[in-house]
């Protein structure tokens, strides 16, 4: 079994036996997805009670809806996960895919001041990557290095606004950094998103490019968090820089949103102060024999979690189908990879690690966009599916 295999295996969250998980698998006996429960380290088909991902988020409890749903086995979870890397599948036997389905996937821009100051750098450096060692020095002597304590739409906030106005020194990821506003985009479509253990994207028109570790909220279309789970952002650092209008071009790619490996929904052990705190690991193995690792906590980042969530769903942005939301990510990888000065961007077959204790392990391996799985199977296929089998 290959080194990708053996880390998709160690998907489940350390308290796997108290934790309520759901997620979706591909049936090949039915030619679609299911939707599913994981319950002492086996996999429940719950369709019958819920056909889509979506209507579970929608329950007044998830958690117990989750708990309480019958469902058929579909054996043990490792032999899912197991069966899940595209090397390693028996297209007649059950596999992994990402846990959400018609929720709009969405997520949250410069929420940590780390990666705020490196969306300023890449805007300044103009995408090239040479230019961004130098100019990384110069933006840390005009806004300081620790925004941590300053509370974005704050006054305190305002006045530094108008400083670095004066010195001419304003961006408009800073606009959204520190000011009420918070950044939410489209990440990717409904159905797009990809699972752990299978193939992340990265379009080959980029050259300075990185992963992006990120807490996903599970919002229902109420404005409610119900859960949670992990995502990779993918992000072509070099496309954004040139211009925040190709936010599309650097975000929506084929298989650029991974998702998962499941969703923690909220319940009496696990509540929103323990996503709060959470501490999120990033590990890139490379086949170069590159390592690099990292961590950060969610203490760090500027809006608290509903802050993000109420700003997604209320009154004037509708989602009736729910919505995950990518909180931002807190850090961007500067190590250099290849020579000095040059930092980090992703090469093919980059084994892509990122883990809470209590969401689990999200892992992917990075390929070209037109190399991985092409998206084919969307929200028409899955409604088709569902009445074919009875579900609709």
């Amino acid at each position: 079994m290959s080194s990708f295999a053996q880390a998709v295996l160690a998907a489940l969250p350390d308290d796997h036996a108290s934790a309520t998980l759901a997620g979706r698998v591909w049936r090949p006996d039915v030619g679609g997805p299911s939707v599913v429960a994981i319950r002492n380290g086996e996999v429940f088909d719950i369709t019958d009670t819920y056909a889509t991902m979506r209507d579970l988020c929608e329950e007044p409890d998830p958690a117990a809806a989750t708990r309480a749903a019958k469902g058929e086995s579909l054996g043990p979870v490792s032999d899912v996960l197991a069966n899940t890397p595209p090397e390693n599948r028996n297209p007649a036997k059950p596999w992994l895919l990402a846990p959400i389905d018609l929720q709009a996937v969405k997520a949250a821009g410069v929420t940590f001041p780390i990666s705020m100051l490196e969306r300023v750098i890449e805007e300044r450096a103009r995408g090239d990557l040479d230019a961004a060692a130098g100019l990384r020095a110069e933006v840390n002597a005009l806004i300081g290095d620790d925004l941590a304590s300053l509370k974005p739409g704050s006054p305190e906030a305002a006045k530094l606004k108008e400083m670095l106005i004066a010195r001419n020194a304003w961006s408009q990821y800073l606009e959204v950094g520190i000011g009420p506003d918070a950044e939410i985009f489209t990440k990717a479509q409904p159905m797009a998103a990809i699972g752990t253990g299978m193939d992340a994207g990265v379009n080959p028109v980029s050259t300075w490019n990185n992963p992006e570790p990120e807490v996903v909220l599970v919002v229902a279309s109420d404005g409610r968090i119900v859960g949670a789970t992990l995502g990779n952002d993918v992000n072509l650092r070099d496309v954004e820089g040139r211009s925040a209008l190709l936010l599309s071009k650097a975000k929506d790619n084929n298989a650029s949103a991974a998702v998962g490996p499941f969703i923690r929904f909220l319940d009496a052990g696990f509540g929103l102060d323990d996503i709060r705190t959470t501490t999120v690991t990033l590990t890139v193995a490379g086949t170069d024999n590159f390592r690099l690792e990292g961590a950060s906590s969610m203490t760090k980042i500027a809006r608290d979690i509903t802050d993000l969530a109420g700003q997604m769903v209320n009154a004037h942005h509708r989602f009736p189908d729910g919505a995950v939301l990518f909180c931002g990510t807190m850090f961007a990888p500067i190590d250099d990879r290849d020579a000095p000065g040059k930092g980090f961007t992703h090469k093919t077959g980059d084994i892509v690690t990122i883990a809470t204790p209590r969401l689990g392990r999200l892992v992917n391996r990075t390929k070209p966009t037109d190399q991985c799985a092409p998206w084919e199977f969307g929200p028409g296929a899955l409604m088709r599916n569902l009445a074919k089998r009875g579900l609709l």
